[in-house]
């Protein structure tokens, strides 16, 4: 738009300029044709007598490109630099009128006269009519309007370039706060702030509490939603429990019948509690807080050291330094809660840790994470790799041998678009767990 302005302006100065040099012209050939008149002088046969000093030298040049012609009924007379030149195209007007033309193509180029008819005075004789013509090449005044628009063309150019700059000079300035804006997202998107807490101009004041109003919504409804789910899984399992507890004390039951329905009540809270952490998964979340995990990670396995005790198992961490998971907490302790269960359950005497970092795609995404866990126990046939992934996913599909977690694991993992691997260790030679959760 700036380009086609400037362009436009450009034009109409270019048409103007040449039009003001072509009045400039018309207004110096009218005074050379006025200088000739008042120079000339008629004898008493009527004979008009030429100034013997022209108004301007190039009339005395031979091809000077400025001529001067005059006509009458039977005279004839041209400047020194008009002869040997056809004037053919000339023609008598009468007294008191004028002519300018051009530019016209002639054998001398083209060119711009001024004419002007007269009537001379003469005592005892009849007037003598003349008619006086200046005429002059374009090549001067095409000169002049030649530098005129390389010169206009460098200004405008100069002109457009300066007002680009301070056009994006402008935008950059203008826009810096929106750039804030975007930044303080990228932030909380990552985890690193709760809130775009910085200082914003009134017109963008609006926008940022609305987004930090939808920020607490979204993690309140979470929050309620996660409750909710504990609440039901409170309430689902307590009367599990007291049937079973009922049934087992019931001992004038024959056992043949107590015990399918003790099966059914076990498999029952077993699918309530598998569908609930399912359930309770949240998934990737766009204002997701960052989750340190070396705490956590200390925390399950002083209790998995707890538990198995009597196995003496040694837990090694390989955890880079501000490693965080980015999303909820309860999603990040089933996930390395139950890969590192699974490890102690099966492990001989070692378990090993691994949590890396691994960088992100560009400024706004969080990093992605990548968590293995290995122990030295028998490990998984490469053969049932395959069937240990693809199983799990329901509740009457898990794994037998490594715990009803492993498909809680491969729930969360899907549900952060991340993926599960299961290999042998190259350390230990027992299983392998590797998740990898990409960079978002």
């Amino acid at each position: 738009m700036l380009a086609a302005f400037l362009g436009a302006i450009g034009w109409t100065l270019s048409r103007t300029y040449a039009a003001s040099e072509v009045n400039k012209l018309q207004d110096r050939l009218h005074d050379n044709v006025i200088s000739y008149i008042t120079g000339t002088d008629v004898r008493r046969d009527g004979k008009p007598l030429m100034p013997d000093t022209p108004p301007d030298p190039m009339f005395s040049r031979p091809g000077s490109g400025l001529y001067a012609v005059v006509l009458g009924d039977d005279f004839h007379w041209e400047s020194s630099s008009a002869l040997g030149r056809d004037f053919g195209f000339l023609h008598q007007l009468d007294p008191g009128t004028s002519q300018f033309v051009g530019p016209v193509d002639t054998e001398l180029g083209r060119l711009y006269y001024y004419s002007f008819g007269v009537a001379l005075d003469v005592p005892n004789h009849d007037p003598v009519r003349l008619t006086f013509t200046v005429a002059q090449t374009e090549d001067e005044l095409e000169g002049n309007i030649a530098v005129y628009r390389r010169s206009l063309v460098g200004w405008l150019a100069t002109l457009g370039v300066m007002l680009i700059v301070l056009q994006l000079m402008l935008l950059y300035w203008s826009l810096t706060p929106l750039r804030k804006v975007a930044s303080d997202m990228s932030r909380v998107e990552r985890g690193d702030t709760d809130h775009l807490d910085s200082q914003y101009p009134v017109e963008l004041t609006g926008l940022t509490e609305r987004i930090n109003a939808f920020v607490d919504s979204e993690r309140e409804q979470r929050t309620r939603y996660r409750n909710t789910l504990a609440d039901l899984a409170h309430s689902l399992k307590t009367p599990l429990a007291v049937m079973r507890s009922q049934l087992e004390s019931q001992g004038e039951v024959p056992l043949s019948v107590r015990q399918p329905v003790l099966d059914q009540v076990r498999r029952m809270d077993e699918l309530v509690a598998y569908q609930l952490a399912r359930a309770a998964t949240s998934g990737r979340q766009t204002f997701a807080s960052a989750v340190p995990i070396a705490g956590h990670a200390e925390d399950l396995v002083q209790s998995l050291e707890k538990v198995y005790a009597a196995k003496n198992v040694l837990c090694e961490f390989d955890i880079d330094d501000g490693a965080a998971f980015y999303g909820e907490q309860g999603d990040l302790l089933e996930l390395m809660g139950n890969l590192l269960e699974n490890a102690f359950k099966w492990a001989g005497h070692h378990v090993l840790l691994v949590v890396k970092m691994l960088p992100q795609g560009s400024a706004r995404q969080r990093p992605g994470l990548m968590m293995s866990v290995e122990d030295d126990g028998p490990g998984i046939d490469e053969g049932k790799v395959e069937k240990v992934l693809q199983r799990g996913v329901r509740g009457d599909e898990r794994v037998q041998g490594h715990g009803i977690g492993l498909s809680i694991v491969q729930d969360i993992v899907r549900a952060y678009n991340g993926e599960l691997k299961v290999d042998r260790s190259a350390e230990f030679g027992g299983a392998r767990f590797s998740v990898v959760l990409p960079p978002a």
